[in-house]
């Protein structure tokens, strides 16, 4: 049976970083967007177990900030959440770090228009397309997943939350999962923008990894 990793973002103060720390995501998102509610102001990330592979958030941002933000929080790996060209993330590539492209998708969305990043990039993630570069908590139809034609990795994201469990175990069933390797939560588990709550995080991973997908 498949083991889905979790990848927890928009992670921002410092004591709520350590506690969710605790729960042991495979990932945990930090985002450096300056319009965004959850972006990320300490100065460094709090001791977190190295396990946990920490990621930089950015939207269209230069590749100079992205190298700066690499080395000031230790980053492995960059998420691109913006109109970044093939050229950017090969230039992100370069950079040391793993590198995820994230595509905002709807009922209409044409697949094919990612082959030339796939060379370029260790994993996609989809989210719902909406008014901001996600946070949005809205889920979009992962039915249109069935017309994904590559075998690069990717992330399911997108409104994510305790009561989507019963239809992420369906989904991890399905042949269409078979490149999805993680699912990323964000809004639906804060109290605001940011803090997220233990309580309903520890609920929800014991859930997901009850009878292992």
């Amino acid at each position: 049976m498949k083991r889905i990793q979790l990848k927890i973002c928009g992670m921002k103060y410092s004591d709520n970083i350590e506690k969710i720390s605790d729960l042991n995501p495979d990932y945990m998102g930090f985002i450096f967007w300056e319009k965004s509610k959850r972006k990320m102001e300490l100065d460094a990330i709090p001791e977190i177990p190295e396990t946990i592979n920490k990621v930089g958030v950015f939207v269209d941002a230069s590749i100079n900030e992205i190298s700066t933000k690499i080395k000031q929080y230790q980053l492995q790996t960059v998420q691109l959440h913006g109109n970044e060209t093939v050229n950017f993330c090969k230039m992100v590539k370069r950079l040391d770090v793993k590198v995820i492209k994230v595509f905002s998708v709807n009922n209409d969305f044409n697949f094919n228009n990612l082959k030339e990043y796939v060379p370029f990039i260790d994993y996609f993630l989809f989210d719902t397309k909406g008014k901001l570069p996600g946070g949005n908590g809205i889920m979009f139809d992962w039915k249109i997943l069935e017309q994904y034609p590559f075998y690069k990795p990717f992330f399911l994201s997108g409104g994510i939350g305790k009561t989507e469990i019963d239809a992420i175990k369906k989904f991890f069933k399905t042949d269409v999962a078979k490149n999805c390797i993680a699912i990323d939560v964000n809004s639906r588990f804060e109290t605001k923008p940011g803090l997220k709550s233990e309580i309903k995080l520890k609920k929800f991973k014991k859930l997901l990894y009850e009878n292992e997908i």
